[in-house]
């Protein structure tokens, strides 16, 4: 056999160096799926949701000149911290902020209904693990109208909180009275990521009101449609508690209605819990509605049709309802909705990547402020 030139060993050096590239490529672009071992979904995400100093390459100008200078505002009740109340806290935020401000945010209950302009930018809520404050308020339909009803409203981009409860303490809708409805969040802004947030409410608990999110070990609480809008969003290690002890329960109504919305929800090891027996999935907000459960735990309240046209059958031929490699109790495909799709590997890999979010533009760890 003839020696190998020094040609071919720099092919092999040049080839080496290009699947390298090709590599980080691939991880730079999320397109790195997540494993369908729970065990190993945290380790997943560390390895592709990397701090800034490792992800200047990828992340948006304004995302690294913004997380370059932080700075923190302390919200406590019993007046250790520069204000008491959030909204007094953010009304100190400089309308065009540029700069990443954590609202720290102590320990208690805050009787209140905050909303975050679409021009403060950059801000985080945050409150201590272990110690999460409860931000909430009564508001519902019939006095603000279904989505300005939210005890918390976010309309700018780049947000993010941590380690808290937002709740609305309004009671459970009576099906005979009008404007019952009681969001506990409606989140409009672009780019806003979730850990350890716990929603609780009772119908459109959270409205996915518009553009791209993230919610990671979170809890959300509802009844009826407790997940709607025409936001799109990943939900990872987040349980899904239905409270629907008597009549029709359905945690998601997304609202996709053109083919050119880039919308929808993609739930990956999730778990279904609560009472009941007759909860769906979902059912189609509007016409072109897209949601998939994917390595999810679903229980046994959920109804074996699991899905709904909403009473609309010339929606069937344009929804995607999309179920992969789910258990438990609830996960049986037998007696689902006709157009209900049981995916295959590649079809639901768009659904399992940062990707859907474009979570290398604008994606960071959680927050750990010094205080």
């Amino acid at each position: 056999m003839a020696p190998k030139s020094r040609t071919s060993s720099t092919t092999i050096h040049l080839s080496l160096i290009v699947a390298i590239v090709i590599g980080n490529v691939v991880f730079a672009d999320d397109n790195v799926p997540i494993p369908g071992n729970k065990a190993q979904l945290d380790d997943w995400y560390k390895k592709n949701v990397q701090p800034l100093a490792q992800r200047k390459d990828t992340l948006d100008p304004a995302v690294i000149a913004a997380e370059g200078a932080t700075s923190v505002i302390k919200v406590m009740q019993d007046g250790s911290g520069k204000f008491k109340t959030i909204n007094e806290a953010i009304k100190s935020i400089p309308k065009g902020n540029t700069k990443r401000v954590i609202i720290y945010i102590g320990p208690g209950t805050y009787k209140e209904k905050i909303k975050i302009e679409r021009e403060k930018p950059f801000i985080t809520l945050y409150g201590a693990p272990g110690k999460m404050p409860n931000l909430t308020y009564g508001g519902n339909a019939l006095k603000y109208g279904t989505v300005d009803s939210a005890t918390l409203i976010v309309e700018s981009d780049y947000f993010v909180a941590a380690n808290m409860i937002i709740s609305n303490s309004s009671p459970k809708p009576n099906p005979k009275t009008q404007g019952g409805q009681a969001l506990a969040l409606r989140i409009s802004g672009d780019k806003a990521a979730f850990y350890k947030v716990t929603l609780l409410g009772f119908q459109d608990t959270l409205c996915e009101d518009a553009e791209w999110h993230i919610y990671k070990d979170c809890f959300i609480q509802g009844t009826v449609d407790f997940i709607f809008g025409n936001g799109k969003a990943l939900f990872l290690n987040t349980e899904l508690r239905v409270m629907g002890d008597s009549g029709m329960s359905v945690i998601t109504a997304q609202g996709r209605d053109k083919k050119t919305d880039d919308t929808g929800y993609s739930f990956v090891h999730c778990d279904i819990t609560g009472t009941g027996t007759r909860t769906l999935l979902g059912r189609a907000w509007m016409s072109k509605a897209i949601v998939v459960f994917a390595y999810c735990n679903i229980g046994s309240g959920v109804n074996d049709t699991a899905w709904s046209n909403n009473n609309h059958p010339e929606y069937d031929k344009a929804l995607f309802f999309g179920e992969y490699k789910n258990k438990g109790p609830g996960a049986d495909p037998k007696g689902r909705y006709k157009h209900t799709k049981q995916l295959t590997d590649a079809q639901v890999k768009p659904f399992i990547t940062l990707d859907y979010i474009k979570g290398s533009k604008w994606l960071l760890p959680p927050p750990t402020p010094k205080v």
